[in-house]
């Protein structure tokens, strides 16, 4: 083999070791350090993702308690309003009777009012006294099952609560100053409320 020959080989055979040398550069260069680079950017994205994830979290998180807050809200005022109805209508119930009530008074009134002038000296009418003071005792059983009491007045200090005033008059005794003196017409109350105040006189 001539010299030329074995030249142009040993030339050829450096520039492809020349040349893989730059694909290797290349290579190393410009394929590998996109990729790296780019999974620098995917992990950045992945970050930004997982911190927007976090806060959208937090705020539904914020949104919630806050329902919950407005739900309990609600529920603890229905279930006042729930209560304060049933105690209207057992109110209601109690004073339904009321007006009824208060027109029956007046016979309980008069009965009263025979029974205490009934002259005790004539026995012949002995029987209608029993048989009246009957009758009111009954009427007033059935009356007092329905919430009906009366009121105390004579020997009880003057409660405007309770007691309406006609007139003062001096005390007989000092210890009777203030208290009530005498009563004119009896008061009532139905289930614990003033259906008729009682008229009285009170010791000045």
């Amino acid at each position: 083999m001539s010299e030329s020959t074995l030249n142009e080989n040993n030339q050829s055979k450096e520039s492809k070791a020349e040349e893989e040398l730059k694909e290797k550069q290349e290579v190393n260069g410009t394929d590998i350090a996109p990729e790296a680079e780019q999974e620098s950017e995917e992990g950045l994205k992945e970050s930004k993702h997982k911190a927007h994830k976090e806060s959208k979290a937090g705020k539904l998180e914020e949104e919630l308690a806050n329902l919950n807050d407005k739900y309990l809200r609600l529920y603890s005022e229905f279930d006042n309003y729930k209560k304060r109805t049933i105690r209207e209508k057992i109110e209601m119930s109690k004073m339904a009777n009321a007006s009824l009530i208060l027109s029956m008074l007046t016979v309980v009134d008069d009965l009263e009012r025979a029974i205490s002038a009934f002259d005790h000296e004539n026995n012949s009418q002995q029987g209608y006294y029993d048989g009246l003071v009957l009758i009111l005792n009954k009427f007033m059983s059935i009356l007092s099952q329905n919430g009906l009491e009366p009121i105390k007045s004579v020997g009880e200090v003057f409660n405007t609560d309770f007691h309406e005033a006609i007139t003062l008059i001096p005390s007989p005794e000092p210890d009777k100053k203030g208290k009530v003196i005498d009563e004119i017409l009896k008061g009532y109350t139905l289930n614990g409320k003033v259906i008729r105040f009682s008229k009285v006189i009170v010791g000045n």
